[in-house]
């Protein structure tokens, strides 16, 4: 399964339906984040699995102020809360 498909059966988030239209960038610092949010749907409708190891899904701060990041509604943190399970389903926890 691609990281799109199981983030929309985890989440219920469809993130093709992002715009790209970088509003969710946020200014958090770079120990926090290594890429901007943007990049991380990107990644994940690129299927690169760079996105389930990214130090931006794994930041309480990010995962924090990802809950209204998206003006256009998509559920960010909904979409990194599905990228951490998988994770750590890969990883066997």
């Amino acid at each position: 399964m691609t990281l799109r498909g199981m983030v929309k059966r985890v989440s219920g988030q469809d993130v093709h339906l992002c715009h790209a239209c970088n509003d969710c960038d946020m200014d958090i610092p770079a120990k926090e984040m290594d890429i901007p949010l943007s990049s991380l749907v990107q990644l994940i409708l690129l299927n690169d699995e760079e996105a389930l190891h990214c130090r931006t899904v794994w930041s309480d701060s990010v995962l924090e102020a990802s809950r209204h990041a998206c003006k256009r509604g998509l559920d960010l943190h909904a979409v990194i809360t599905a990228l951490r399970e998988e994770k750590l389903r890969r990883d066997g926890y």
